[in-house]
This record gives C-alpha cells, sequence and structure tokens, in this order.
C-alpha cells in the first residue's frame, strides 16, 4: 500500500513537472529539469530497493509501541502514585486519631492528677491543722499545770506563814507526832 502510494506520488510529479513550463525538447540532458527528475525518480527507486519506507515505518511503529509502553507505564505508575497517597493519607488520618486520644487521655490523666494533688494537699492541710490544735493544747495544759503548780506553792508558801505565825512550839509537836502515828500505822 505505501508502494502504491510513493508511485502515485511519483506520476503526480512527472505530470505536474515544471519542466513542462521549460523551452525546448523536456527529454534532454541539457535540460535540468530533467536530470532532476531522473534523479529524483532514482532516488525513490533506491529507497524503494532498499526497502527504507518500511525501515521507516517499522522504526515510526516501533517509537510508537515505545511511546505507547511509557505512557502505559506512566499510567501504571500514577495509579500507584494515587493509591500510595491514599495509603499515607488513611494512615496520617489513623496517626492523626490516635494523636487525638492520646491528648485527650494525657488531659483526663492531667485533671486526675490535679484532683489527686487537691485531695492530698486537703489532707496535708487538716494534718497540719490537726497537729497545729494538738501542740496548742498541750501548751494549754502545759500553761494550766505551771499555774497550778505556781498557785499550788504560793499556797504552800502562804500556808508555811501563816502557820508558822499562829503555831506554837506545843502545837507543832503535837502536829509531828500525829504525822508520826498516821505514817506508822499505814505502813503497817
Amino acid at each position: 500500500m505505501r508502494i502504491n502510494t510513493l508511485t502515485t506520488a511519483a506520476a503526480t510529479a512527472l505530470i505536474a513537472s515544471p519542466a513542462l513550463a521549460a523551452k525546448g525538447p523536456f527529454i534532454s540532458f541539457a535540460n535540468t529539469d530533467f536530470i532532476v527528475l531522473i534523479s529524483f525518480i532514482l532516488f525513490i527507486g533506491v529507497l524503494l530497493y532498499f526497502k527504507v519506507p518500511g525501515m521507516l515505518t517499522k522504526m515510526l511503529d516501533d517509537r510508537s509501541s515505545g511511546i505507547q509502553s511509557e505512557l502505559d507505564e506512566a499510567r501504571a505508575l500514577r495509579e500507584e502514585a494515587q493509591t500510595l497517597l491514599a495509603s499515607y493519607e488513611r494512615k496520617q488520618q489513623e496517626v492523626q486519631a490516635q494523636a487525638d486520644k492520646i491528648v485527650a487521655q494525657a488531659k483526663v490523666d492531667a485533671e486526675a492528677a490535679a484532683e489527686q494533688a487537691r485531695a492530698d494537699l486537703a489532707r496535708s492541710i487538716e494534718r497540719r491543722v490537726a497537729a497545729a490544735e494538738d501542740q496548742i493544747a498541750s501548751a494549754e495544759a502545759g500553761a494550766v499545770k505551771e499555774v497550778r503548780d505556781t498557785a499550788a506553792s504560793v499556797a504552800v508558801q502562804a500556808a508555811r506563814d501563816v502557820i508558822a505565825k499562829q503555831m506554837t512550839a506545843a502545837d507543832g509537836n503535837k502536829l509531828i507526832d500525829a504525822a508520826i502515828e498516821e505514817v506508822d500505822a499505814k505502813l503497817h
């Protein structure tokens, strides 16, 4: 089919040749247009003899199939890239969801820890208040005891002074004898 196309092209070139406009006989070696036409026909003949159009067609077909295979490969790579992108987007969403869960759990844990710290602080304050109240009660009891001891000492001293002024030697001897008898009775 390609040979017929080339033959038709060569025939058309002969018919519509600018040689028809030349002066003098067309078929003559003196006519350069005739020489160019013969050279062109020989060139086309050589190309057809060596099957150059077939080789060109085969090269173009090979190039076309190479381009087609590259396009198919590019399409496959694009689809693979889209699949990979979708996979990474899913993983990114999963990671984001996990991060959100971790943040939410951290907030819950922080609130629980803060609540525990408040409770521990309240218990610590209660213990310190109780300890302070115990110290105050102890100091109060110590102060009352000291006041009583001082009052007793003062009363004993006042009683001594009063007894020493009002008691005679005979009364003192009677009291000593009574105390000895009382101690003797309690010991036996």
